[in-house]
């Protein structure tokens, strides 16, 4: 399996490919800032995620281990370091939905990907596999609501690419962000998904408030709800 052509075009252009300018400027100074929004925003975190860690954690985790465990061999948790606040390197753990490969920690999911395990599928599709951050929500390495967290790999091709685009990483990297709510999620095959990707991720922190966080939290909730439908044959 090779990389996606997006990632390979980067890497041959090197130094000489023109950077894409956003439409906003550097952010230096938002509401998320200020010392009080950010109390407010770790209220909301440890309070909404501490309570939905609470109710499913407990039921989810031993479930999904028996039968990540019973599918494929491998650990039931998929720790990986991810570029977080300040550009600073966290661990983000998820659960296992690959099988244990060599490529995990530079190549993006493509369709069709064999490394997808049955239970793998089955736990993207519903969006499971992501409930373990609410760990690192807790921990106050992620928040609820924010720029999802690339690979480290990703965040140099991509800052290659995207003017400015460091400045994602001026707030904590959320579990869902208002990229995914708009549909920006999933693999970035070209460089409009990564612009309308990262240009969703800066207006967020540009305009950042406590309803919107509560909003997006609530809207990726529903979505989630919506999208509980097997797909016919």
């Amino acid at each position: 399996m090779t990389t996606s052509s997006f990632d390979n075009s980067i890497y041959d252009a090197g130094s000489n490919l023109a950077m894409i300018s956003l439409p906003y400027e550097p952010v230096r100074k938002t509401a998320a800032d200020i010392p009080l929004n950010r109390s407010i925003k770790r209220f909301i975190d440890v309070f909404l995620g501490g309570t939905l860690a609470l109710i499913s954690l407990p039921i989810i985790i031993p479930i999904v281990a028996i039968i990540i465990k019973l599918d494929t061999p491998g650990p039931v948790f998929f720790i990986q370091k991810r570029t977080g606040l300040n550009r600073k390197t966290f661990l983000c753990i998820k659960f296992r939905t690959m099988r244990v490969n060599k490529e995990s920690d530079r190549l993006q999911v493509q369709p069709g990907d064999k490394r997808i395990t049955r239970s793998g599928y089955f736990l993207r599709k519903f969006y499971i596999d992501e409930l373990p951050q609410l760990l690192n929500v807790i921990n106050g390495n992620m928040s609820l609501v924010g720029p999802r967290p690339h690979m480290l790999r990703h965040n140099v091709v991509y800052a290659r690419v995207i003017r400015n685009y460091h400045d994602r990483h001026k707030v904590k990297p959320g579990m869902s962000g208002l990229a995914q709510l708009r549909g920006y999620h999933g693999m970035i095959r070209n460089k409009e998904d990564l612009v309308n990707r990262v240009s969703s991720d800066i207006e967020y922190i540009e305009r950042w408030s406590p309803l919107d966080d509560v909003q997006i939290f609530f809207g990726t909730i529903l979505h989630i709800i919506k999208s509980l439908k097997w797909e016919k044959d």
